[in-house]
């Protein structure tokens, strides 16, 4: 259910980015999202993820842009949100770098 909710949340994102920033599509995917993690990985280490003392800056610009996207200002909340977002998972970034690079190495996709 959590992946689920994840990959329709990134895909009404998506879609609300393509559509010209439509608020509502916007936020409808971060609710999505938002709930999709919570149930990937449960609601006391999704609270305490988001709470830790060296990433409240970085939640209070993901959940401000948040707030903002739902008072109808949608590009200013994205841009909140994202500079939230990179400042949040920025320890998560070298691991998917990684994972990338070793797309390489599997015999199917090394040939193409």
């Amino acid at each position: 259910i959590g992946v689920g909710l994840v990959g329709f949340g990134l895909f009404f994102l998506l879609f609300g980015i393509l559509l010209y920033f439509d608020s509502v599509l916007l936020a409808f995917g971060n609710l999505l999202f938002l709930s999709g993690l919570v149930f990937i990985i449960g609601f006391q280490r999704t609270f305490t993820f988001f709470f830790q003392r060296p990433k409240l800056k970085g939640t209070s610009f993901f959940f401000g842009g948040l707030v903002v996207v739902l008072m109808r200002w949608p590009i200013l909340g994205m841009l909140l949100e994202a500079y939230g977002f990179i400042s949040l998972f920025r320890s998560f970034f070298p691991v998917a770098f990684g994972f990338l690079g070793s797309l390489a190495n599997i015999p199917l996709l090394s040939q193409v």
